[in-house]
């Protein structure tokens, strides 16, 4: 059997190599060095130095073990049969269960040489293994998705439950434990950990009638978790009230706060609110991941040349660029990756927010807080007494926002905001609408960026799908042509995308650079004139448009770009 091959032979993976050709003896030597400093196996070593490409490692043990090289991208895994591995053992020894075969078990690792960790998961798996090699950046993804945390936080919220109906006591006493093994502390934990896991951007607890319902926002869409121990959930509150320096006492007002934690070795920012409701309080956790390194402009999803013009505008020394876009579709984190850019020691930056959101250095990021009268419109006037470049802020509330930012950028300053309009042709017309002078907007406005988020469509079990009439006909208006013939895409649903068919987000954005007619046309307060103007614009491109070319391309869905059409107020005008 192949697996016994393995092991009679001790095949040492140098060796191996060297005997397929693949490197020479002086790599190996080098490579040996390298693994004695860095600590990684022999494999990841020769990769890392460029002598041979994962495939090639891969398709060279394939060969010489004869044991098979599965692209897990493609496999079909049974989540059950996967989950007979303990999770522990599954990451240590990077393996993953595939199949039963041959009265065994056919298990994918990463490093199928590892005789020791072969004979630890037949002792654990107690049936035979036949071993298969594959890349270990597809088995560390798999594991993510499968080795959910779902009965594990059903387990504890039952046995908090339980203890909460064995000492009949005070809550808030619950909540005030500190040791680590409270059954509370452990539930937190797990919520929180599944949720890293699953790159969940918030985390809902709601307490209903009879049951408590805890939701993760993944890709824009809920997951529910509905779990019959509805107890619970006055705890969970009052520990993250505790977490969040808040008043546990009052649960008839909305209170927020926030706290960092440390989560599968990562720093995670996470900003609470809570609010009374019908059954109890119930609270949103937004996740922010502060370890994980912005993204850069690279990153967004920006057509090549809109990303270029977009930085010729962030280069501009003064003018005010306006990010627009409904809550939810990434303003913040495309602001940020501008900032990022810009942030260098020649230029003074401050911010002004609410709340903060990450945290970046060398960056002077203030925090509003009405309360005790610190508005957005009284940071920005104290703002630009301290000497900046650049100044972001957080979202055009009002028009006293509105008039400071953009007589800052028309004295000298570059100015970055938010605001929550459909599309960028509407937004400066909001601003004369809040109550900022014509002239002010036409002079200070350099341009507008509107978008969205779509999610892509999981390449895993991507098939493909026909448009049906009703939505050919909108389509190809929307395109301005004919597309019979022209193939999209779909998900059937699969283990990698947790059966939603989609895995993963990509922006959408239409860029509105003012030109000469949208200026004169600004000035004149006449919407119809302004929006004549943007369509005509040789640059301008609209967002449903760029939606549809990311359905063409393959990379989202029809209904994903349906979905971006119907935010749109002015649909006529595609």
């Amino acid at each position: 059997m192949a697996e016994n091959d393995v092991r009679q032979r001790k095949v040492r993976l140098g060796d191996l190599l060297v005997q397929a050709g693949l490197i020479n003896d002086e790599q190996l030597q080098q490579a040996l060095q390298s693994q004695k400093i860095s600590g990684a196996k022999l494999g990841r070593a020769v990769v890392d130095l460029g002598f041979v490409s994962e495939v090639q490692l891969l398709t060279a043990l394939s060969e010489q073990l004869r044991i098979p090289f599965i692209e897990l991208k493609h496999f079909k895994l049974d989540a059950q049969l996967v989950q007979s591995l303990p999770e522990a053992m599954a990451r240590r020894f990077r393996a993953i269960v595939l199949s039963r075969e041959g009265g065994g078990l056919l298990v994918g690792m990463s490093d199928p040489l590892d005789l020791f960790a072969l004979d630890e998961l037949e002792r654990v798996l107690k049936t035979r293994v036949q071993p298969a090699v594959v890349r270990e950046s597809e088995l560390l993804s798999s594991l993510d998705g499968l080795y959910r945390r779902t009965s594990e936080i059903a387990s504890l919220a039952g046995e908090l439950e339980g203890s909460l109906q064995e000492s009949d006591f005070d809550l808030s006493k619950l909540g005030a434990e500190s040791t680590s093994d409270a059954p509370v502390v452990r539930l937190l934990q797990t919520l929180f950990e599944d949720a890293v896991q699953m790159k969940a951007s918030d985390i809902h607890i709601e307490p209903d009638e009879g049951v408590v319902r805890i939701r993760q926002r993944i890709d824009g869409v809920l997951n529910e978790q509905v779990m019959n121990e509805h107890r619970v959930a006055s705890a969970l509150v009052m520990r993250l009230k505790i977490m969040s320096g808040l008043d546990i006492s009052e649960k008839r007002l909305p209170q927020d706060g926030r706290f960092n934690i440390r989560v599968r070795n990562r720093s995670i920012d996470v900003r609470v609110s809570t609010m009374p409701v019908q059954h109890g309080e119930s609270v949103v956790m937004r996740l922010l991941d502060q370890s994980g390194g912005l993204f850069n402009l690279d990153h967004t999803g920006m057509p090549a040349d809109m990303l270029a013009r977009f930085r010729r505008l962030l280069q501009r020394p003064f003018g005010m660029v306006l990010v627009t876009g409904p809550t939810g579709s990434g303003k913040t984190t495309t602001l940020y990756a501008g900032l990022a850019e810009l942030n260098s020691p020649e230029k003074k930056i401050i911010t002004v927010e609410d709340p903060v959101e990450y945290r970046l250095p060398r960056v002077n990021q203030v925090q509003v807080n009405p309360k005790i009268e610190l508005t957005f419109g009284r940071v920005l006037r104290a703002a630009l007494r301290q000497d900046p470049d650049i100044v972001l802020v957080g979202e055009m509330r009002d028009q006293e926002t509105a008039e400071i930012g953009l007589r800052a950028a028309l004295t000298g300053h570059l100015v970055l905001s938010t605001l929550h309009t459909n599309d960028a042709q509407t937004s400066a017309m909001r601003l004369v609408d809040m109550g900022a002078e014509p002239f002010l907007v036409a002079t200070a406005l350099n341009a507008v960026l509107a978008q969205r988020l779509v999610r892509r469509v999981c390449e895993n079990c991507m098939q493909e799908q026909q448009a049906d009439p009703q939505q050919l006909a909108w389509l190809e208006r929307l395109h301005g042509g004919s597309l019979a013939g022209k193939v999209f895409r779909h998900g059937a649903g699969c283990h990698q995308c947790h059966n939603t068919g989609y895995n993963g987000r990509v922006g959408v954005y239409e860029l509105l650079e003012m030109d000469e007619p949208m200026i004169a046309a600004l000035r004149r307060n006449d919407p119809q004139a302004f929006a004549e103007a943007a369509r005509a614009n040789p640059h301008y491109r609209p967002l449903a448009a760029c939606a549809l070319d990311y359905a063409l391309a393959g990379v989202t869905s029809i209904d994903e770009v349906l979905k971006v059409c119907a935010t749109l107020t002015d649909v006529d005008s595609l």
